[in-house]
């Protein structure tokens, strides 16, 4: 394959670096783990070190201490803002034959669909019609049933819907690693960010769950982030599949690579992804994991994100389950997907059609807005703020305010925004009788009177029909 780079390909992932610090921080001392925790309290990171010696605890009373300081941290760069978003596939045809996905190309009993324009502009009303703005679209990787142009027809054809009042403020996408030039492609169409899951760090792991197709190329994966802010993209987001190895290595190596595209473009990942490995169709991997990651573990792989990184998102996916989402929200996690589906067509169908054409299976299977009312009432804001996006707040603009916790200046005030577009449009009676009790109270906690006025005018203005207000 031609790997076409604009510079000569650097060293991003140091294996036998990863294997030594686990090794060497087996068993944390308690007093340096607590060392390590004030430390994540000035909102700095940490260095690799210190990350394997959070991944290493095994204590619970250190863990508790862990979690405490997950939270303290994410309040502080992030506030109780909870960003949400729906997944929405074009189609499941896929080349690869990854042994961990229902969509692999082996698994003869799938049901393969390409949506049609059309159908992609009803998918998207449907998901309008839920109350959400924004959008994370995908596809299968494969060259000739879902080709790259039809991907960018689907894009803009998303963004044409109107519904209302409502429209797709921005769109996301997951899909697979592109050349340079179809990088600078999909920067003209105004995407949000460009996410890629590396799926497992280990080059051996990686060799032998990827064992044909595109995909089996570990290092076309790799470097897809450089290819992606080469080309101008400079909103970024990584993941790690876990389950496949040993969560501590690819944790950690993560890291490296966050801090690989920190050090050379100027901008960390602007998310993490933390999806677990589900049952999946005919997936054999998915089914039996090589390396099962325990609940109380991946709670720890949250934390330990949120304070090595602090300044970066961290993405839930509905593959977990509501109640354990729940305990996450309190630990890092500052995105998650709400109303779900993960096959194409999904938002039209009934759930029996669903399993057959799905990547993987959902575990918390709620509504919008009965996840929106659970949050909300357990001390999160609903955001579907997509201003950053909209403004050039991407990139290194980004970071400047994230790093240091300022980005809340903004943030916090368009959640409220948009929390209350969804309660007068979309919100059950249940639901908007207790988020315009909240609205109130965030209101009054408001501390600078210019805001406080400001959103106290803004408010009004959308009871009265505005939309769309943000700063």
């Amino acid at each position: 394959m031609s790997q076409d780079y604009k510079a000569e390909p650097v060293p991003i992932i140091f294996e036998d670096e990863i294997q030594n610090l686990i090794k060497k921080t087996e068993h944390p001392e308690k007093e340096r783990v607590r060392n390590i925790l004030a430390k994540a309290l000035e909102l700095k990171g940490l260095d690799l070190e210190e990350s394997a010696c959070l991944l290493n605890i095994q204590d619970e009373s250190l863990l508790e201490e862990l979690f405490h300081t997950a939270l303290r941290v994410k309040q502080q760069i992030y506030g109780n803002r909870l960003v949400l978003f729906a997944p929405l596939y074009v189609s499941n045809y896929c080349s690869n034959n990854c042994l961990y996905c229902g969509f692999r190309k082996d698994n003869h009993d799938m049901k393969r669909t390409v949506l049609s324009i059309d159908e992609i502009k009803e998918e998207v009303k449907i998901i309008l019609s839920q109350g959400h703005k924004r959008i994370l679209m995908l596809m299968g990787e494969h060259p000739n049933k879902c080709a790259f142009d039809f991907f960018l027809e689907s894009v803009q054809a998303a963004y044409s819907v109107q519904s209302g009042k409502s429209s797709i403020r921005r769109i996301n996408v997951e899909i697979a690693p592109l050349t340079y030039d179809q990088f600078k492609e999909l920067k003209k169409i105004k995407i949000g960010t460009y996410t890629v899951f590396q799926e497992t760090y280990h080059q051996e792991t990686y060799k032998k769950m990827h064992p044909s197709g595109i995909k089996a190329d570990y290092w076309w994966r790799l470097t897809a982030m450089d290819r992606a802010q080469q080309s101008g993209i400079d909103d970024v987001g990584i993941g790690a599949l876990f389950g496949l190895y040993d969560y501590r290595f690819e944790v950690l190596a993560m890291f490296q690579h966050a801090r690989h595209l920190d050090k050379t473009y100027g901008a960390g990942p602007h998310t993490i992804s933390v999806p677990r490995l589900e049952p999946a169709q005919n997936a054999p991997v998915a089914l039996n994991p090589p390396y099962p990651v325990s609940d109380t573990d991946f709670k720890k792989i949250v934390a330990a994100i949120r304070v090595s990184v602090p300044y970066t998102g961290m993405i839930l996916s509905t593959r977990e389950t509501a109640e354990l989402r729940k305990e996450l929200l309190n630990l890092g996690v500052s995105q998650i997907s709400a109303g779900s589906r993960t096959d194409p067509g999904g938002y039209d169908k009934d759930s029996s059609e669903r399993f057959r054409e799905a990547q993987f299976n959902l575990g918390d299977t709620r509504t919008l807005d009965e996840v929106i009312y659970d949050i909300s009432t357990k001390g999160h804001i609903p955001s579907f703020c997509t201003a950053c996006y909209r403004l050039g707040r991407t990139g290194k603009d980004f970071m400047e305010l994230a790093k240091p916790g300022l980005i809340q200046k903004y943030c916090r005030t368009n959640a409220i925004m948009t929390f209350k577009e969804y309660l007068v449009d979309y919100a059950s009676p249940q639901t908007k009788e207790s988020g315009e009790t909240i609205i109130s109270q965030l209101i009054n906690e408001t501390d600078n009177s210019g805001t406080k006025r400001i959103l106290n005018n803004r408010l009004k203005r959308i009871e009265n029909g505005e939309r769309d207000l943000y700063i």
